[in-house]
C-alpha cells in the first residue's frame, strides 16, 4: 500500500485509481507466489536444462575421443617414422664398413620401425574405437539402461560432457602410455 492510501483519497477518481494500483500490487504478488509454488514446474524446466547439457556432453566426448584417437595415430605414425629414420642411417653407416653387416641392420630395422608402425596404427584405432564404443554404450544405456531415478541424471550429464571429456582423456592417456611401458 502507498502512503496516500493511508492519507485517504480526495475524490472518487483517486480512490479508483489507488483501488486500481492496490489491486495490479496484489495481482503481482500473487503471480509472485504462485510461481515459487510451481515445484514441479521449476523441476520440469531443470530436467531438461539437464538434458540438454547431457546431450552437449555425448557429443563433446565423442568429438574429444575421436580427436585424441587421430592424435595418437599421427604421433605414433611419426615416431614409427622417426625409428625408421634412424634406423635407415644406422644401417647406412654399417655398410661402408661391412656390406653384408650393413644390409642386414638395415632389413631387421626397417622391418622393426614397420612393426612398430603398424603397432602404434592398431593402437590408436583400437584406442579411438573403444572410446566411440564406450560413448555409445554409455548412451544407450543412459537413455535406456538406467532406472527411472537415475535416467535423468544420466542424460543431462551426456549433454553437458566437460568433466566427462577430462575423465575420457585421461583415461585415453592411461592407456597408451600403460600400452607403450607394459609392466615386465
Amino acid at each position: 500500500m502507498t502512503d496516500k492510501a493511508a492519507t485517504g483519497a480526495k475524490g472518487p477518481d483517486e480512490l479508483r485509481r489507488q483501488i486500481e494500483r492496490t489491486r495490479s500490487e496484489l495481482g503481482a504478488t500473487v503471480e509472485e507466489l504462485a510461481g515459487k509454488m510451481d515445484v514441479k514446474g521449476r523441476a520440469r524446466a531443470r530436467a531438461a536444462d539437464l538434458r540438454d547439457k547431457a546431450g552437449a556432453m555425448t557429443v563433446q566426448l565423442r568429438s574429444t575421443a575421436a580427436q585424441a584417437g587421430h592424435t595418437m595415430q599421427e604421433r605414433a605414425a611419426k615416431a614409427g617414422h622417426q625409428v625408421q629414420d634412424r634406423a635407415t642411417k644406422a644401417g647406412h653407416q654399417v655398410q661402408d664398413k661391412a656390406t653384408k653387416a650393413g644390409h642386414r641392420m638395415h632389413d631387421n630395422a626397417a622391418k622393426a620401425g614397420h612393426r612398430a608402425h603398424e603397432r602404434a596404427l592398431r593402437t590408436g584405432h583400437s584406442a579411438q574405437d573403444t572410446a566411440q564404443s564406450t560413448g555409445q554404450e554409455l548412451q544407450h544405456r543412459a537413455e535406456r539402461g538406467m532406472p527411472w531415478p537415475a535416467r535423468p541424471v544420466v542424460q543431462a550429464a551426456m549433454r553437458h560432457p566437460r568433466p566427462t571429456l577430462v575423465i575420457g582423456a585421461t583415461l585415453v592417456a592411461v592407456v597408451v602410455i600403460s600400452r607403450r611401458h607394459p609392466k615386465k
